[in-house]
């Protein structure tokens, strides 16, 4: 028998393994890579609320504050805020890195009694000056003898109707600014942000709506659910769009999502009821106001504080 015969393998075999290999070939290749897109497109507020910061430490980005960065931790600003040892206004800069967990750190040691003393110091002497012009104005006043130097009662002339104008003035500026950071929660006035129809409510579950979303037109109406002050306007934070974030008090802030237009700035404060945005849909495929309460930097449903009526 001859041997090249009894090696050969059939034309019908052979042509059926070519085949074969090229079909194991064609499954295992792509014309292109798959796209990074394809893993996580960011598009909405619920695929960036699972993909929210999670590490122990962040690096502060461009036109981020401490807000809309406790805003994508899910933390308390103020819990935040000890953290990294920041005192208000919460001035932070691109490149920073913050601390998202750990312990609370510890206050940096001064020197008070070296700084307090210059100021008792400063601050006894100029009452010692208000004093003694005030009593001589006050002999003037009761017909008792001055000194013959009329430039004397001239200057506690001068002293007297000064000084009521400086105190009233600290007490106009105080006042309304403290009502305003310290109000109560159970004194704070809800009102709802929109008009339009409520398209999709709030969800305990894991990856559900963490508050309300509206329907409505281009350019409506974006409404501060509460009086406050504004704390973030942008779009840094991916799936919310142009967004804004006013502060209540420590406890509660609310959040507006996907703006066309917004009409206020930061550190501006703002009535409930004011109109602070236009609706839009930055950051979202559809005309749309996405609205949130946040209570101590977690989600809450809104329809707990907001009126039973609209």
């Amino acid at each position: 028998m001859d041997v090249r015969h009894r090696h050969s393998l059939p034309m019908t075999t052979v042509i059926v393994f070519i085949g074969l290999i090229s079909f194991i070939s064609g499954c295992s290749s792509r014309s292109t890579p798959a796209p990074v897109e394809e893993l996580y497109t960011g598009k909405t507020y619920k695929d960036y609320e699972a993909n929210s910061l999670t590490d122990k430490t962040y690096q502060v980005e461009a036109g981020e504050t401490l807000y809309s960065i406790a805003f994508r931790a899910n933390q308390d600003v103020n819990q935040l805020a000890k953290l990294n040892n920041l005192s208000k206004p919460y001035v932070i800069y691109p490149g920073q890195r913050l601390k998202l967990k750990g312990d609370v750190a510890q206050p940096r040691p001064t020197s008070p009694v070296a700084e307090t003393k210059p100021n008792n110091n400063t601050s006894s002497s100029s009452q010692k000056d208000i004093k003694q012009p005030v009593a001589k104005t006050q002999q003037k006043e009761y017909g008792q003898k001055v000194d013959k130097k009329k430039t004397v009662a001239k200057q506690t002339t001068k002293a007297k109707s000064e000084t009521p104008k400086k105190r009233e003035k600290r007490v106009i500026t105080a006042a309304p600014r403290s009502r305003q950071e310290n109000v109560k929660n159970r004194d704070i006035q809800w009102r709802w942000p929109s008009t339009g129809q409520v398209i999709k409510d709030f969800s305990v579950a894991e990856r559900g709506n963490k508050g309300l979303d509206f329907a409505g037109q281009r350019g409506d109406p974006v409404i501060a659910a509460a009086a406050g002050k504004v704390v973030y306007v942008g779009d840094a934070l991916r799936g919310f769009g142009r967004l804004i974030i006013l502060k209540h008090n420590d406890d509660f802030i609310t959040a507006y999502a996907h703006n066309d237009k917004i009409l206020v700035k930061e550190q501006d404060w703002v009535d409930v009821g004011e109109t602070i945005g236009e609706m839009g849909d930055s950051g979202s495929q559809r005309v749309k106001l996405h609205f949130e309460v946040r209570y101590r930097g977690k989600s809450v449903n809104p329809r707990h504080y907001l009126p039973k009526s609209r």
